[in-house]
């Protein structure tokens, strides 16, 4: 069959691309959009082709050029800042290598833009480093003006796969194009003068993009099974063994890609979003497991947070060849991670699962600066995920669910933020690539989730979902900021619950977000001492003076409770107070000083007692000091030996599956 021409393809992608085939009315704004027709060669594993891009200058400014991603040559050396900071390297064949080639650049009134290219490092200034463009445009855009660009392009995909690249004829295709930054008008995030916010692709970085649409059409060998993040406009047979996809996406922050010829597909629906799940025939035993996980998802976020607004969903588990595109985010489409044989009871699967879908309400929907503000997607994202997995996979099993034992994904975050040496070095605001010490991971996903579950338990549940549905009603599509969820917090705690946790809750981000002391709070010790009973109290100088009478018959005790404050954290907490008749008191201390006494006279003597006993400080670091009693059951030690004895051999099975 013959090819239309490619200026055909074009201009009537250009007639489509305002109109509304995906979602009923615009999500964002669209200032940016791309029509794109390529193809990809298997032999020389090359995507290349063209592409229709424009940017509209909704800014105040007078911008005088365009700047843009161009990721892949991150893999084009070992000296880029890549592989800089992360002391690797692409590979020692030519093949291993990546890069993103433009072999023509055009605006819309066709002036060449070629020599006007130039390579920039604003982060680093590495010379080395060829992942931002600038391009310089023949006519500055003033306010309201759409710069069209015409382009040319060719993408050598890496061998290795770290988020994108081949393996065999296994292909996922993402940061693939030139694709134009984010450019910030003076006020909007951090900005104090406008500018283009276009960051090189470092070791720990992820994203930020503009919403956008996308008409995308690709040619693949026929045998290839494909699938995206846009909507399957149509797909036909060509006459020379190939095959050409169609799609269209609306209001994304990127578009990515998969092609292999050993997928199988199952598709399925929730309400009105359909679900494509793309697998290797090795786990069709994990089909059920994943759709059950992503339905899941997609119920918790919508009543908690708020609608998934697109009708369509895909997800890859990609093959073992693969397994470097594994745990990756685009939106409306992401990749889940597993193995071929993998015990029902290890629910990594499900977890990936529901991760990696959640990132199309942090870094999609809102569409935070990655770079920037790394842990408003990656820590809000993984608080959900734990929530999720726990929610319906039991409190106590989120991530191992054995009839023996379990382990929660809450736990599971709590400890790899407690255990980690680092987590005094530094707080959640640097950016991506300056995390010291190695800290990127654990600051930005589990200390952002354990002071998140912190919060959680000092505002409690249903408000911190009104926080959060507020979140994306207010900035859905608009790229917020740190602080702007801090105002979002604030606005909601204080319209639910008045000045009960003071004027706003700054006291608590000033700590846990913005700080980097820990929190630590210990029962210290119980006392009672015997002052057998009294027939009066007697007021004095120094106090109140207890007086003992010798004749009669009951027996007063003076008990107490001693806590101490041994992190900088100071959280308000319950302390729960257990008497030997079995009455209990519960207490509430605002945690402000270092130490704290609670007294009791009476002839009951306490037990023991609890600081924190429903678990809402998720951020304190040692939860063996949060309890004493004066006679200690043997019982939960025995339970505890075998459990270990369990968690023992099912480390072994799993290193011999």
């Amino acid at each position: 069959m013959k090819r239309i021409p490619l200026v055909l393809v074009l201009f009537f992608a250009v007639l489509i691309s305002d109109a509304q085939i995906v979602v009923e009315k615009p999500l964002s704004n669209r200032i940016t959009g791309y029509n794109m027709d390529v193809e990809l060669d298997t032999e020389a594993k090359t995507v290349s082709g063209f592409m229709k891009a424009y940017w509209v200058n909704i800014s105040d400014d007078i911008v005088p050029d365009i700047r843009m991603h161009m990721y892949l040559n991150a893999f084009r050396s070992n000296k880029s800042t890549l592989y800089s900071e992360s002391g690797g390297s692409p590979g020692s064949r030519e093949i291993d290598y990546g890069w993103v080639d433009i072999v023509s650049i055009y605006d819309g009134d066709n002036n060449d833009l070629f020599d006007n290219m130039k390579y920039i490092q604003p982060d680093d200034q590495n010379d080395d480093d060829m992942t931002v463009l600038q391009v310089m445009l023949h006519k500055a855009a003033r306010p309201g003006d759409t710069v069209r660009l015409n382009i040319e392009f060719i993408s050598k995909l890496p061998s290795s796969i770290r988020r994108t690249g081949f393996s065999g004829d296994f292909y996922f295709v993402a940061q693939w194009f030139p694709k134009i930054g984010v450019y910030e008008p003076a006020g909007m995030r951090y900005a104090k003068v406008g500018g283009w916010n276009c960051h090189q692709f470092h070791r720990h970085s992820e994203f930020y993009a503009n919403h956008s649409v996308y008409d995308v059409s690709i040619t693949v060998p026929d045998e290839f099974v494909v699938g995206s993040g846009g909507m399957l406009i149509s797909e036909e047979t060509l006459e020379d063994g190939k095959k050409l996809v169609v799609y269209r996406a609306e209001d994304i922050v990127d578009f990515a890609w998969t092609a292999w010829p050993g997928y199988l597909v199952a598709e399925d629906k929730w309400e009105h979003i359909n679900i494509r799940f793309l697998y290797p025939p090795e786990r069709e035993k994990q089909v059920d497991r994943q759709l059950t996980a992503v339905k899941n998802a997609l119920e918790y976020f919508s009543e908690r947070v708020g609608p998934f607004p697109w009708p369509h969903l895909t997800f890859v588990d990609p093959p073992t060849i693969g397994a470097g595109a594994g745990g990756m985010e685009y939106t409306t489409i992401f990749t889940s991670a597993s193995a071929d044989k993998i015990p029902e009871f290890v629910l990594l699967p499900e977890m990936v699962t529901v991760h990696e879908f959640g990132h199309a309400y942090f870094m999609g929907i809102l569409a935070s600066n990655e770079f920037e503000d790394p842990w408003i997607d990656e820590g809000m994202n993984s608080y959900w995920e734990s929530r999720i997995m726990d929610h319906y996979y039991g409190p106590d099993k989120g991530i191992i669910n054995h009839k023996d034992f379990g382990i929660s994904d809450r736990s599971y975050s709590r400890l790899s933020y407690v255990l980690s040496d680092d987590k005094k070095v530094t707080d959640n605001t640097p950016f991506s690539w300056n995390y010291p010490h190695s800290t990127y991971g654990m600051m930005s996903y589990q200390k952002a989730t354990t002071w998140l579950y912190t919060l959680q338990g000092i505002i409690g549940e249903a408000t911190i979902d009104e926080v959060f549905k507020t979140f994306y009603r207010e900035w859905g599509f608009k790229h917020p900021a740190t602080y702007d969820f801090v105002d979002i917090t604030n606005k909601v705690v204080t319209e639910m619950h008045g000045d009960r946790f003071g004027e706003d809750m700054n006291w608590f981000f000033d700590q846990t977000l913005y700080g980097t002391g820990v929190c630590d709070y210990k029962v210290d010790g119980i006392s009672n001492r015997k002052v057998r009973s009294f027939k009066g109290i007697m007021k004095s100088d120094t106090g109140m003076v207890l007086h003992a009478d010798t004749t009669a018959g009951d027996t007063i005790y003076h008990s107490v409770v001693r806590l101490q404050r041994l992190g900088e954290v100071r959280l308000p907490v319950d302390i729960l107070v257990h008497f030997e008749s079995g009455k209990e008191v519960t207490e509430q201390w605002d945690g402000k000083a270092t130490y704290k006494n609670f007294e009791y006279y009476g002839p009951d003597k306490i037990a023991w007692a609890a600081v924190d006993p429903d678990f809402k400080i998720t951020m304190d670091i040692n939860l063996i000091n949060n309890s004493y009693t004066l006679e200690p059951d043997k019982v939960p030690i025995k339970r505890f030996v075998r459990k270990f004895v369990t968690l023992m051999q099912f480390l072994i099975l799993s290193v011999t599956l």
